[in-house]
């Protein structure tokens, strides 16, 4: 997800929080923002993700330990679900266990029927030469996949589900309570939810008709991306049920920085060195570009340090339109650290011609020598 807000702070725990605090949290604060409590408000459907991303990292002891040690930076490369794309109806169903048999809405009547997959999210590094040309990316990650043995039944080979007698294939049953004031819509213990009951579990899966599949793609990453966007590719998340769709992968972009250049949307900052005498009298100058050619620049006399100069066209793509930005030097007024005595004798005369007050001139050893010797 886009948010770099901070997990313990979306579910308003402390740092050393419980494993049982994090999800007493969770559970409050997902059925604060839940849909359905907040109708017409998207920030509250916003909220409610955020909750189940920070949960699902909380939640998991490795995840959170990285988390813990390096921040976000820290779970790239983990398996993660990208929430920010996901059914809130999935969402709930995905930590359901935790709700207590609560269902928003209508929620309980998506059961049995088809139930997109999850998505996916993983990550690519590129360099700007690669972000401005575009480029190809070989990504290798593992989903839960259909399996193979069972085509996804969770059933033994040759046998089918059986339709669970409790819910009637529905997948859920109903409770009701103080003398029918209200009713309770809980998932269906006998099927767990999904309105079938398997008698003869498939040895591969155990009956869960899900296997870990390794999938390796290769993804065109667009000239222009910025680092942090994401890559969607249709159809390579998680299967879904009773035929539901399947997910999709996020292939976030990390781009690296450069030795040179910095990017400012799609702008390139250089920082350009140049001599004193240089930004006093004027200078033609060859710079480079992120294209490796050089592009000739003339800088003015009396050139001060931080002065913009600006190259049109030789910045970076823009990824929806393709026009280029700028490239952008600036002007690095450098002061030489040390002169030989001729420098410094042209630079004490020209100081002069300004009536400019500078330090004494420095005397050396064998002057002092033969000060003391009368010579």
């Amino acid at each position: 997800m886009a948010t770099q807000r901070d997990y313990y702070e979306i579910l308003n725990v402390d740092r050393d929080a419980s494993p049982e605090q994090i999800k007493r949290a969770y559970r409050k604060m997902a059925m604060k923002h839940h849909p359905d409590r907040n109708p017409g408000n998207p920030e509250a459907e916003k909220a409610f993700k955020e909750c189940a991303e920070a949960y699902e990292v909380l939640a998991n002891p490795e995840k959170r330990q990285r988390y813990d040690r390096f921040g976000h930076a820290g779970l790239h490369g983990t398996s993660v679900h990208d929430f920010s794309h996901m059914d809130v109806g999935d969402i709930f169903s995905m930590f359901e266990d935790i709700f207590q048999g609560f269902r928003g809405g209508d929620s309980s009547q998506r059961r049995p029927g088809g139930r997109r997959g999850y998505d996916l999210e993983t990550q690519v590094q590129i360099t700007l030469e690669e972000a401005a040309q575009g480029t190809q990316r070989q990504v290798e990650f593992t989903r839960m996949d259909l399996c193979d043995a069972c085509s996804g039944s969770g059933a033994k080979p040759g046998s089918k589900p059986l339709r669970c007698v409790t819910c009637a294939g529905s997948g859920h049953v109903a409770q009701s309570g103080l003398g029918g004031m209200f009713r309770m819509v809980t998932r269906c213990p006998a099927c767990g939810g999904t309105g079938e009951v398997i008698k003869d579990k498939c040895e591969a899966c155990r009956g869960t008709g899900r296997a870990p599949l390794t999938r390796k793609l290769s993804v065109t990453i667009p000239a222009g991306i910025h680092s942090g966007q994401a890559v969607r590719v249709p159809g390579e998340g998680e299967p879904g049920q009773n035929g539901g769709l399947r997910g999709n992968l996020h292939v976030v972009v990390r781009i690296e920085a450069h030795k040179l250049f910095v990017r400012e949307e799609d702008n390139l900052i250089l920082r350009m060195p140049v001599s004193f005498t240089q930004a006093a009298l004027g200078a033609s100058l060859r710079i480079p570009t992120l294209n490796g050619e050089e592009e000739e620049l003339t800088i003015p006399p009396g050139t001060q340090h931080g002065t913009l100069f600006r190259i049109p066209g030789k910045g970076m793509p823009n990824l929806h339109s393709g026009r280029k930005g700028d490239l952008i030097a600036v002007a690095l007024v450098e002061i030489p650290k040390k002169l030989t005595a001729g420098q410094e004798r042209l630079l004490r005369d020209f100081a002069r011609t300004e009536n400019h007050e500078v330090l004494p001139e420095t005397r050396g050893f064998w002057d002092k020598i033969k000060d003391y010797l009368g010579g």
